[in-house]
């Protein structure tokens, strides 16, 4: 996949959950324009390793920690002067969130804290220093399971993803005259380490997922990368409040190919 060169040269971008899967991938995919990355993760080995990689900068911050974020965001500006694009793409899927009826309210609530209030407090402390640096790029994580029901269920996942979608669209139409662009990015299913995990367990509910995308395969985590980068670039200029779907055409299908 080739990449536009110094696209994103000068930026500063914060990636969320960068240690691993489709934030270590977009890390990489910053870099790769030009960006200097700051890589946050609640982990110090896989976090120092992406930042490592990259040539750019570790973070360790519990995003639902309204202290961490405030002191992550603040330390950002104060070591470069600015922030231009953040990635808010931290987040869970436990095997304890399953269908509403077998889901516990400490796995909701553990599920609403990493994947929507996370959202919530980057977001809040994000804007708050791109209003005084005239402008930015916000991209959240939020999925195709936001616009789509499914049968086999993560009750939890799917209502923060939909809580996503929604703040996203909000804060897009809100700062967008102050030069923020808020964007919901909703993959379709990944190929990632967390995914992997959770079919390895239930090979028959990955079959089942799997049949239902056009494509005929779950995406590759620098597929997702590319489409960060360009909702982080002035490419995406005229882009916000949107619902960005990259999920091999999911969300469109009704009868999928043999």
């Amino acid at each position: 996949m080739s990449t536009p060169a110094g696209r994103l040269d000068g930026k500063v971008a914060v990636v969320t959950g960068a240690g691993s899967g489709i934030g270590l991938a977009t890390a990489r995919r910053f870099a790769a324009e030009g960006a200097r990355v700051v890589c946050v993760d609640i982990d110090p080995e896989s976090g120092q390793q992406a930042a490592a990689e990259v040539g750019g900068t570790f973070v360790r911050a519990d995003v639902t920690s309204e202290d961490d974020v405030r002191s992550l965001f603040q330390g950002v500006v104060d070591d470069f002067g600015h922030l231009d694009v953040v990635f808010n793409n931290a987040g869970i899927s436990p095997p304890d969130d399953d269908s509403i009826l077998d889901t516990g309210l400490e796995a909701w609530r553990r599920v609403q804290e990493v994947n929507l209030t996370s959202v919530y407090l980057c977001c809040k402390f994000a804007i708050e220093h791109m209003l005084a640096g005239g402008g930015g790029s916000i991209i959240n994580t939020a999925s195709f399971v936001a616009v789509m029901g499914s049968a086999t269920s993560q009750i939890s996942y799917t209502a923060s993803k939909g809580g996503v979608l929604a703040m996203s669209r909000e804060l897009g139409v809100q700062f967008a005259r102050q030069g923020i662009r808020v964007n919901a990015l909703c993959p379709g299913p990944v190929n990632t380490p967390l995914l992997r995990e959770l079919f390895a367990k239930d090979p028959e509910r990955a079959a089942r997922r799997l049949v239902h995308i056009p494509a005929g395969r779950f995406a590759e985590a620098d597929e997702i990368a590319a489409a960060v980068a360009f909702l982080a670039s002035d490419d995406a200029s005229f882009i916000t409040a949107s619902t960005f779907l990259v999920d091999g055409g999911i969300s469109g299908a009704y009868v999928t190919p043999m």
